[in-house]
């Protein structure tokens, strides 16, 4: 192994049923193949690849097929990216681009496959929309920017942090909110255009009362991707959402 990733589930991994102390931390790194078993072609030798951080998840589009389990400090999968070598599954490894250096490497498969699933897959972006991305400026959040950004879809950002929305648009964000501000859903409808005063897609990682929030914003029949709860196990679903035909689609 040349490097591994820290993600936000790893700091919270111990804290649930299934840890164990005994298996190597981390779902995500980059190594370089140092032998093949009989099942794989010699030619993996000596090439540097991104391992896939779980297992049990082969082509389904709507989710694991089985025992699905992330890499890392679970006693699901005793396996984890935070020791010298591993062995592995040949389907479970993907070339390096070589423009990306190990730290890049190892820190892109869990936050790029989970903001895929909750941009491409789940939020269902394409040309012309406008998207609401929240809590922009941590590593699912940014892909989930450039994504929707290459996809044609109009971005707009929310972030505690000026720097962080400076950045954001720097990488193509139309807009953004400091949530902060009491009146954020004001300065966001404020941006939309008048002819597209809506927004079809909010992709959110914070839950609480995200719902709610957006209703005024989402269009008839907009969609909350979420992929996760920062701000606790639960999130409200008013009737006024219902009405509205308001679709909540989660991710693993």
């Amino acid at each position: 192994m040349l490097c591994a990733a820290l993600n936000r589930r790893d700091m919270f991994a111990r804290l649930y049923p299934g840890a164990a102390g005994n298996v190597p931390i981390l779902a995500d790194g980059v190594g370089v193949v140092t032998d093949c078993g009989s099942s794989a072609d010699k030619s993996w030798v000596g090439k540097r690849v991104i391992l896939t951080p779980a297992r049990g998840w082969v082509d389904d589009v709507h989710g694991p097929e089985g025992a699905y389990a992330i890499l890392g400090g679970t006693k699901f999968l005793p396996d984890g990216c935070c020791q010298e070598y591993m062995a592995v599954p040949v389907a479970e490894v993907e070339e390096c681009p070589s423009f990306l250096a190990d730290e890049e490497a190892a820190a892109t498969p869990l936050a790029a496959l989970t903001a895929w699933r909750a941009t491409i897959i789940k939020a269902g972006v394409k040309p012309g929309d406008h998207v609401l991305i929240t809590g922009i400026g941590g590593g699912v959040a940014l892909f989930c920017l450039q994504l929707a950004v290459a996809h044609g879809a109009k971005v707009y950002v929310t972030s505690g942090s000026e720097e962080k929305l400076i950045k954001a648009k720097k990488l193509g964000a139309a807009g953004g909110v400091n949530y902060k501000d009491p009146e954020w859903m004001m300065r966001l409808a404020e941006m939309l255009p008048a002819d597209h005063p809506f927004l079809d897609s909010v992709i959110d990682s914070a839950g609480g009362d995200i719902v709610m929030q957006s209703l005024r914003m989402l269009r008839f029949g907009g969609i909350i991707s979420s992929y996760g709860m920062t701000l606790g196990p639960k999130t409200s679903f008013p009737m006024q959402a219902v009405m509205k035909n308001v679709e909540v689609s989660c991710l693993l």
